[in-house]
């Protein structure tokens, strides 16, 4: 769809799940994404269906227990903003049905589940994207830009932080083999950038858990630490944590030059790169934009014109694959190796979406992961 044109119709979306993330950001972007329409909310909290559907003007709330016949009804697609460990039964759920799945990060807890919504997908003729907004955001896009143009050189090594302190009552700390813990939430992050940069993908994984024996952390970890090795005899590192300080960034080394990206990850304000070459540094900060709005106007364009997503629903299984090879090694203290993994197509800058931010919206019943209201 060329830019400034009105598309023929509307992709018209229920959003699964009215927790923060779906709050905060995904409802919001339903404002400025002209190809898509905002047509139902699926929860079993009444007083969020209620007041969340006068706020967006939308008329058919569902219960978990009426999702199906939702689906029956005028919805094109779905946006699954639920725990990681309801992806799979969800999404299966909507292509049975004929609907699209447009479904947030990880993908699911498992290879085996999220080939299963590969495979529910490709039986019933619908499209199914893994919700990386990162691949639509134009500091990523310009990260892989500069990558490729070669002027760092060749790409040895990458390390990144990542973590944040989580509310003891939060979703996120549920236990490890339902998708909870640092790694599946943030670590991804992480995951998905050093694919990206190196441009390959990881065939060995070594990785260290810790816990500072708190309470919140009894289900699973504070904390991991992660070494990939990558083909070139290249290596990526990055640790990522629930009970830590606010932190998210990462250095890519190259044998002519480094790029630090700091904030790397964030979606609720601007982003910056700090690139040095030949001892020269230049500084270079992206505003804020809505990235649930570019990364939901690109799935409906796919859907518009039948095409297939990037990231579709085996880049969301290249990063769990990693992330199960990463609590084996944490287990067993042995390094992991990873068989071949063909992986096309990459992110490239020719995905870039331009959507305004939005202001902070007000809430209904949600907390961030912090536990502070939203």
């Amino acid at each position: 769809m060329k830019k400034g044109t009105k598309p023929s119709r509307k992709i018209r979306y229920a959003v699964v799940g009215l927790g923060h993330i779906a709050q905060v950001a995904v409802l919001p972007a339903f404002r400025t994404a002209r190809n898509a329409e905002l047509v139902a909310l699926i929860s079993d909290d009444a007083e969020k269906r209620k007041k969340l559907g006068r706020k967006y003007k939308v008329d058919r709330p569902a219960s978990y227990d009426e999702y199906d016949e939702c689906l029956s009804d005028g919805v094109d697609a779905v946006y699954i903003t639920l725990p990681n460990h309801l992806h799979r039964e969800y999404a299966v759920r909507a292509a049975e049905a004929g609907v699209h799945v447009l479904c947030e990060k990880p993908l699911a807890v498992t290879s085996e589940e999220c080939q299963a919504m590969i495979d529910a997908a490709e039986s019933n003729g619908v499209k199914v994207m893994a919700a990386y907004r990162l691949h639509f955001e134009k500091a990523n896009l310009e990260a892989i830009r500069l990558v490729e143009s070669g002027k760092l050189g060749g790409t040895r090594f990458f390390s990144s932080e990542f973590a944040q302190n989580v509310d003891p009552e939060n979703v996120r700390l549920m236990p490890v083999a339902q998708g909870g813990g640092p790694v599946y939430d943030m670590g991804v992050y992480c995951i998905n950038a050093a694919r990206h940069l190196f441009q390959s993908e990881p065939i060995g994984i070594s990785a260290l858990s810790e816990s500072n024996g708190e309470p919140r952390f009894k289900q699973s970890e504070e904390m991991t630490s992660v070494l990939m090795r990558f083909p070139g005899d290249r290596l990526a590192t990055f640790t990522c944590s629930f009970g830590a300080a606010d932190i998210g960034h990462y250095t890519l080394v190259g044998t002519k030059g480094t790029l630090v990206a700091d904030p790397a990850y964030e979606y609720a304000e601007g982003l910056s790169y700090r690139i040095t070459i030949n001892e020269k540094t230049k500084v270079r900060k992206f505003p804020k934009r809505d990235q649930f709005a570019a990364e939901i106007t690109y799935f409906s364009d796919c859907i518009l014109q039948n095409k297939e997503p990037e990231p579709n629903g085996y880049e969301g299984l290249a990063d769990v694959r990693v992330i199960e090879a990463i609590y084996e090694s944490a287990r067993t203290g042995s390094v992991v190796s990873l068989p071949p993994f063909s992986k096309q197509p990459r992110p490239t800058p020719a995905q870039e979406i331009h959507k305004p931010a939005h202001g902070k919206p007000e809430t209904v019943k949600a907390k961030s992961p912090s536990g502070e209201a939203a």
